[in-house]
């Protein structure tokens, strides 16, 4: 992708593979690329939705997951049953009911409309309860001694121990969010709200055409942010998903 998008149309199309292109074309690409259509919107749009739907299911998988691993209740067991058994359920099979509740709200072509189908994560509550599993029952007895009440250990104890679990589970859901097409595509109508593979659909079939340079110039663009994403998350990703220990 980055080698073709610094190429000219007529080493794109030739039949020799070359790894370096015999002329420089990548300024030309990228300009056409910026120039037609909102690339860094699309970007941005991407950031914004990423980021909010991560920050609700971390708020709200992190205390359910603490209470599936640490406390005691009736019908604990059967809840995480439950929320096992919604790992099988696709976002295609409440999508229906989700888009006329959203219209019927009037939040359709909204960030919100984005956001609020992937709030709750049943992914980040089993992760994070695996995680917590872990944690020494020891040092929440000691904080429960000293007065702290449940959530004040939830978020001053437990969880900065968990950054290697969130930083898998972020990288995760970043990802997955950056890239779906399937949910925008339904919601947004809005060429300023359109997430990256949103942005690039309408990049794609309106601008460019068989311009390939440019297309993959476009794609180069909307894909950096999420190489950077794991190259500063690689570390702690590698040990939230070996789940080696506790610090």
């Amino acid at each position: 992708m980055l080698v073709t998008s610094i190429k000219p149309p007529n080493e794109i199309f030739s039949a020799q593979l070359r790894l370096w292109p015999m002329q420089f074309y990548g300024l030309e690409n990228y300009s056409f690329a910026l120039n037609s259509a909102p690339l860094l919107r699309f970007a941005l749009n991407g950031v914004i939705v990423c980021v909010g739907i991560l920050v609700v299911q971390l708020l709200i998988a992190i205390p359910c997951a603490y209470a599936l691993a640490k406390l005691k209740f009736a019908g604990r067991n059967l809840l995480f049953i439950l929320i096992l058994l919604a790992l099988a359920i696709p976002i295609q099979v409440p999508a229906l009911p989700l888009y006329i509740a959203l219209a019927w709200l009037g939040q359709l072509n909204s960030y919100f409309s984005l956001m609020v189908p992937f709030f709750l994560s049943a992914f980040a509550i089993f992760l994070f309860r695996q995680f917590f599993r872990s944690f020494p029952d020891d040092i929440i007895d000691a904080a429960r001694l000293d007065g702290m009440g449940e959530f004040e250990i939830i978020w001053r104890i437990v969880t900065p121990s968990a950054m290697p679990a969130i930083a898998a589970f972020s990288v995760f859901s970043v990802v997955a969010h950056w890239n779906d097409l399937y949910w925008p595509l339904i919601v947004i109508s809005n060429n300023q709200l359109a997430t990256p593979p949103l942005g690039m659909l309408f990049f794609a079939d309106a601008e460019t055409g068989s311009n390939y340079g440019a297309l993959t110039a476009a794609a180069t663009i909307l894909t950096a942010p999420l190489v950077a994403c794991f190259i500063l998350a690689r570390r702690r990703f590698i040990q939230g998903i070996t789940m080696t220990g506790v610090k």
